[in-house]
């Protein structure tokens, strides 16, 4: 059994930081996208952000982890509305995959972290 490192940068996404997302594109094997489920003014931003982002060379080829945060909030966006305001279906340079998930309660957030070992582990090498 292999164990894994994993380094974890969260750089914001605040628009004043998002100039400094490039800073951290090298070797990136996953990406993980966390998405305000409860904010439905926001979330045209959120797709041409991500969308523009995955156009970034130095990040082909990595995994694709969408968290829909706070959807244990009543009113929140469900799964099929935020795959279709990210227009998910739309993206065929990355793999990736959607999860309902809560930063509050941790619901969901090993799971994801599996998921992005576990894609990633397909396209490594392992010596």
């Amino acid at each position: 059994m292999h164990s894994y490192k994993l380094n974890i940068w969260d750089v914001g996404g605040q628009k004043t930081l998002r100039s400094y997302w490039r800073n951290y594109f090298e070797k990136t094997d996953a990406l993980i996208w966390v998405v305000d489920s409860t904010d439905r003014l926001r979330i045209d931003d959120c797709r041409e952000e991500l969308h523009g982002l995955l156009q970034e060379e130095r990040l082909a080829g990595a995994s694709l982890l969408i968290f829909a945060n706070k959807t244990d909030v009543d009113g929140c966006m469900s799964e099929q509305e935020i795959l279709s305001s990210l227009a998910l279906a739309d993206i065929r340079s990355h793999q990736w995959h959607i999860l309902r998930c809560s930063a509050m309660t941790g619901t969901n957030l090993q799971e994801g972290l599996a998921w992005v070992v576990e894609d990633a582990k397909k396209r490594l090498f392992l010596y």
